[in-house]
């Protein structure tokens, strides 16, 4: 039997709470539960963290917490030891160690978006907009009257941009060194009654990604490292992935989406407590 304790560590945001437990070198299974009520989620997250890997209270030492949700918890969890940590820490441990890197401009993408520049165990909140998660949902909810991200991720697999994006090409027939021909020249700029309903959702997908981007690779301007961690929900969105590549072409950083990058402020939690 291992007798090593693990540190849990919790992400409470507005609809859903992220778990993970640390023990030694090992992240012990990842898990999203979605409850309206932070609290509910909280607990919903604990119980099956504990029921799915046969663990019993003992077997956890710490709990650390954080996110928008964990201002409504006011007590230890079943008399754990529980310590909230400060979220823009978490952002930073959490993409460090994820990525294995020792210095990264870390950018969490939620509701909202929050990058911090993190080098050698320092943490800096550097800013942040609030073009996120929230963004996207709000736009299709308007412009296409989709209320799911699961469905605008499926609407959205056979969009054309070019049917709402006003690309570099189609404004210059010069060549621009620093600006392919294929980059966006002004978002849903060349947006028509023709545009399909694919294609207004991949408009809206490429808006947030490109807006994110963008901000990130202006923040590690200022950094001693080109690299940037994404972490956070919106990672799992596959387009995310390819919006990242198509700015490398543009700017001179690397986009860097590790194992886990959703659990990346949890992860960061429970580190932030190991390290102390």
């Amino acid at each position: 039997m291992n007798t090593v304790k693990i540190t849990v560590g919790i992400d409470i945001g507005g609809s859903t709470t992220k778990i993970i437990g640390i023990r030694g070198d090992e992240i012990i299974t990842p898990m999203i539960v979605k409850a309206n009520d932070p609290i509910a989620s909280l607990f919903g997250a604990f119980g099956k963290f504990i029921d799915q890997n046969a663990l019993s209270l003992g077997s956890i030492e710490r709990i650390a917490i954080t996110g928008v949700g964990s201002s409504h918890v006011d007590k230890s969890i079943y008399d754990i030891e529980t310590i909230k940590v400060q979220e823009f820490l978490c952002n930073g441990y959490g993409g460090l160690h994820l990525s294995g890197l020792k210095s990264a401009t870390i950018v969490s993408m939620g509701t909202g978006t929050a990058i911090v520049r993190a080098c050698n165990g320092d943490i800096e909140h550097v800013g942040g907009t609030g073009v996120g998660g929230g963004t996207l949902l709000g736009l299709s909810n308007r412009m296409l009257n989709i209320r799911e991200i699961d469905l605008l991720i499926e609407t959205a697999k056979d969009g054309d941009l070019s049917n709402v994006d006003l690309l570099v090409s189609d404004i210059s027939r010069d060549v621009l060194p620093t600006l392919p021909s294929k980059s966006t020249a002004s978002n849903f700029g060349k947006i028509s009654d023709l545009a399909s309903k694919s294609d207004i959702a991949m408009g809206i997908i490429n808006l947030v990604f490109e807006t994110i981007g963008t901000l990130a690779a202006f923040a590690a301007r200022s950094s001693s490292t080109n690299k940037i961690v994404l972490i956070g929900n919106l990672t799992t969105i596959p387009q995310c992935h390819d919006v990242m590549r198509a700015l490398e072409a543009i700017y001179p950083n690397e986009f860097i989406i590790p194992d886990h990058a959703e659990f990346g402020t949890a992860v960061g939690a429970a580190l932030s407590l190991i390290k102390k």
